[in-house]
């Protein structure tokens, strides 16, 4: 049995490793959210190109359909394919953005899809990584929220 002083200096020892989150300047939180709007611009626009600079190489995507796109070039080429036999206007909007650790940014928000059949209300949450002094999408997760169980 750990007795209260056992405790307390194991706490005290492993503090300095535990997670921290961290207040970052608004210039961090503005630009994550930028990011977001430059990814929902070139999907909008179908552009390859500006898609890929948005992403790191080994970043990852679970979309609402259980898809989960692996690598760079996988998120690039699903999200590019989702588009195309997705028809509508996205809109993501980013309601909060925390910084759990330094140079790690997680944004939270609504996901809709809209003007092509029936509107789709989402979330999504990124998670990005600074990167030689830019933001970088490393993991999207996107939620169809399910009715309340009875």
């Amino acid at each position: 049995m750990i007795n209260l002083m056992m405790l307390g200096a194991l706490l005290t020892i492993m503090a300095p490793t535990l997670p921290q989150a961290v207040t970052a300047p608004a210039s961090d939180e503005a630009a994550v959210r930028d990011v977001v709007k430059q990814y929902v611009e070139a999907r909008e626009r179908k552009d390859a190109a500006a898609i890929r600079t948005l992403f790191t190489e080994d970043a990852d995507q679970l979309t609402s359909s259980g898809e989960w796109r692996r690598g760079r070039e996988d998120v690039v080429k699903g999200t590019l394919a989702s588009s195309a036999a997705n028809a509508g206007t996205r809109t993501i909007t980013i309601e909060t953005v925390r910084f759990p650790a330094a140079g790690v940014a997680l944004a939270d928000g609504g996901y809709t899809i809209a003007g092509a059949g029936p509107t789709r209300n989402m979330r999504t949450s990124f998670v990005m990584i600074r990167m030689q002094n830019a933001w970088r999408i490393a993991a999207i997760r996107n939620m169809l929220p399910a009715a309340p169980a009875q």
